[in-house]
Order: structure tokens, then sequence, then C-alpha cells
């Protein structure tokens, strides 16, 4: 199976090379207390209380979800290889698609014989598979 790689023009190239970039040295934000209390998980929650020291951005709090911490916005949404994603649960769904830009992404509900339908349709087409999964 040959990893097919994306048609990008030079200006994606040097833009998709910042974002990954950027996002393998960016902090991760997580919900205030979350270390606290395990019901609350570590997923990003804004602080919104009156007197929170960690909304008003006090010194050693946790980073805040911001603006600046955005990659750049032409290849924002985009896969780390380049390609955009599309969601597959059906062979027939692989015909949508544009081999050059964008990629499949087999649904977390497919099972196993059908994935195989879709690997197996998806090598014809040329049409790159982000997660094939165990084949046999």
């Amino acid at each position: 199976m040959v990893l097919r790689k994306p048609v990008l023009d030079n200006n994606e190239k040097r833009l998709l090379k910042i974002k990954n970039e950027q996002a393998r040295r960016r902090v991760e934000f997580r919900r205030q207390e979350w270390f606290r209390y395990k019901k609350l998980g570590d997923s990003w929650r804004k602080p919104r209380g009156k007197h929170s020291k960690m909304r008003e951005q006090l010194a050693r709090r946790p980073p805040i979800v911001d603006a600046g911490y955005g990659g750049p916005g032409k290849v924002r949404g985009l896969h780390p290889s380049g390609f955009r994603e599309i969601m597959v649960y059906n062979p027939e769904d692989l015909s949508a698609l544009n081999p050059d830009r964008e990629a499949a992404r087999i649904g977390h509900s497919v099972g196993a014989r059908k994935r195989e339908q879709i690997i197996s349709r998806a090598e014809e087409l040329g049409v790159r598979v982000l997660n094939p999964g165990v084949v046999k």
C-alpha cells in the first residue's frame, strides 16, 4: 500500500510546516482545577468565576485558550499530512472524494468486513485512508 501525498502549492507546504511545528510546541489547555476533582476531567472549559485567578490570568496559573495560539488560517482544519479529512462509513462514500486534496477517515462504528471493503475500494480509487486499522 503506497501512501499518497496531497497536492499542495509551495505556500501551503510552508504554512503546513509552521502549523505542525506550532501544534507540537503548543501547551496543553486544561480545565480549571482539573487536578483537584477526578469527576471534572481535564477537557477545556473556560473559567467564568467572578474571583477566578485563572480567568484573570494571574502569574503561575495555567494558560487560557486565546487567539494567539492559533495556526495559519489557510491550513487550519487540515490533517498534519496536509489532507482534508472526510468521514467515510461505506465504500460508496469514497467516490465523492478528491484524492489529490482529501483523505478518508473510517467511522468508528464501521465493522471489520465493511472496513476491508472500504480499504480495497480506496486503493482502487487512489484515496488515502488515515486510519486503516489492522487488515489481514
